[in-house]
């Protein structure tokens, strides 16, 4: 990995005893106390997670999903999908006889049942070392003493008092005195603080049985919602066998749908058929070659990315050599490809940290309400917000993401890792909604094609292709902007940075973790 240039930017971390990256400081120190204290990866994972749930109340909650992939000792990645279904009652033909044909944020169908603490539970029993309630117990205290706002979250937050009026319930919480609180104001959520204590003593549970799950079912059904309490008793997470290509010499691996990481595994593959590092290409080049990729992966997405139980997704095929060489086919140097327009929301809020341990166990962890502060839906008892993740429904029938009874949305959040020889070298991942498979693309070729480490990898400016646009962050030199322009890009300039994302990089070679954290968020990456 070649050094970094010192006069900006920050050094990437290196440690031997553990290291962990999180968008939140006091998130990655409460990682850093667990593994400190003799916890293992999940342990700290499952503690930092819990504690974003409190402090960054927009971009993660109880109410949300999850996805995992975990490496114990630095071995072969295991997958969780903790993402939640819809109701049993949610057919396509209800849908259709009530005139709706498309799901909106701030309505009840748009709240699947919550995947997230069945996924921690699960995670927890089966490979965590530490009582469930240390583990939460931090994450308690600043839900009940309350914790500072920090800038990012609290400039997130401030757009998004119109959202939170909508509900009064959510404006009693999270519009203090009818607006958003200031950076460095104090927050508190007591009703969650009580809701994460019952979960420490009573485990998923205390969360799909009785009073808590009562307080959500009965939210949604005064909004006219299909919830009952038989769908958050029977919700359930699953592990998977993750998905994977080979770049460059490393397996990147991802969640198998409904998760949407095989649209990065797909840039990848097209991508990997250019010396897209030599210096043959230039930064336009380059820029405009992950742009085209990008096209032609999210079209296949928005075709065929379903939940796998209940629809036929031909993964095989996607991820095959004949079909990047057919998109590296129709790709030109000096001119774009047209975008095919898409109907799927565009959001940019979830949380993403990973931790690795002494004994090189590896976790890479994403969490998720959907758009900020998800549905706008509180319940008010629990305070659990809950997450739009229906929207990522289609009612269009015969798609095979059409909404139907217990079945799972596509979903935007994708936890990474790459491994080499049969060895878990870097949980990664970048957040941002529908950017993410592009941010997974980028980071990953930053390191292995232009050899920057962690830090740099993340903090390098971004492009992101959408919607017809190409999206360039004001780091991006103009001239390569105007390059962009000739060859017929709709060249804009992002006013809110896209994404965010953590990596830690495991030289086994040398026994050293080198970790990485969004210079974009308000976290970091902090080792021992």
């Amino acid at each position: 990995m070649r050094v970094r240039d010192f006069h900006t930017g920050r050094s990437a971390v290196y440690a031997d005893g553990g290291v962990a990256a999180t968008a939140h400081p006091l998130a990655t120190l409460t990682a850093i106390d667990v593994l400190r204290s003799g916890g293992n990866a999940v342990d700290a994972s499952l503690a930092a997670i819990a504690m974003l749930c409190v402090i960054e109340p927009h971009a993660t909650g109880i109410g949300g999903d999850c996805f995992v992939l975990y490496a114990p000792k630095a071995g072969m990645p295991i997958g969780l999908n903790g993402s939640g279904r819809a109701p049993k009652a949610a057919t396509y033909d209800w849908y259709k006889s009530q005139g709706i044909d498309a799901i909106r944020m701030q309505s009840p169908h748009a709240v699947t049942v919550p995947g997230a603490i069945d996924g921690w539970c699960k995670l927890h029993a089966d490979h965590g070392s530490k009582d469930l309630a240390e583990l939460l117990a931090p994450a308690i205290d600043a839900a009940e003493n309350g914790y500072r706002v920090s800038p990012r979250t609290g400039s997130d937050w401030g757009k998004m008092t119109a959202k939170m009026s909508k509900d009064p319930d959510a404006a009693k919480r999270f519009l203090p005195g009818g607006k958003p609180p200031a950076i460095g104001d104090k927050h508190t959520q007591p009703e969650l603080a009580e809701t994460l204590r019952r979960i420490a003593k009573g485990g998923r549970n205390a969360f799909y049985k009785g009073d808590i799950a009562k307080d959500m079912v009965d939210k949604l059904r005064s909004l006219g919602g299909l919830h009952t309490m038989e769908d958050f008793e029977e919700s359930r997470a699953d592990y998977v066998t993750p998905i994977s290509t080979n770049y460059r010499g490393y397996d990147v691996h991802e969640i198998p749908p409904n998760g949407q990481g095989i649209t990065a595994l797909i840039m990848l593959n097209v991508l990997a058929g250019y010396d897209y590092g030599s210096t043959k290409f230039s930064q336009a080049d380059r820029i405009h070659l992950m742009a085209e990729a990008a096209k032609f992966a999210y079209r296949l997405r928005n075709q065929h990315v379903a939940d796998m139980t209940m629809a036929d997704v031909p993964v095989d095929r996607l991820l095959s050599s004949q079909e990047a060489g057919s998109i590296r086919s129709q790709i030109r140097l000096d001119s774009v490809q047209p975008w095919i327009a898409t109907d799927f929301l565009e959001h940019k809020d979830t949380t993403y940290l990973c931790v690795v341990d002494k004994d090189r166990n590896a976790c890479s962890f994403i969490n998720s309400l959907f758009a900020g502060f998800g549905s706008g839906i509180l319940a008010p008892k629990s305070g659990v917000m809950l997450q739009n993740r229906g929207q990522g429904f289609r009612v269009i029938e015969g798609h095979p993401n059409c909404i139907g009874p217990r079945k799972r949305p596509l979903h935007t959040i994708i936890p990474g890792m790459l491994t080499k020889n049969g060895k878990a070298v870097m949980p990664f991942g970048v957040m941002g909604g529908h950017f993410q498979p592009t941010g997974h693309s980028t980071l990953v070729s930053n390191m292995l094609d232009l050899d920057m480490d962690p830090q740099d990898a993340l903090a390098a400016p971004r492009i992101w292709a959408y919607e017809g646009e190409l999206r360039l962050e004001p780091a991006i030199p103009e001239g390569v902007a105007e390059d962009l322009k000739r060859r017929g890009h709709k060249v804009v300039r992002t006013e809110v940075p896209p994404g965010g994302g953590q990596a830690i990089w495991i030289d086994h070679d040398r026994g050293v973790l080198i970790g990485g954290s969004e210079p974009r968020k308000d976290g970091c990456a902090l080792g021992y």
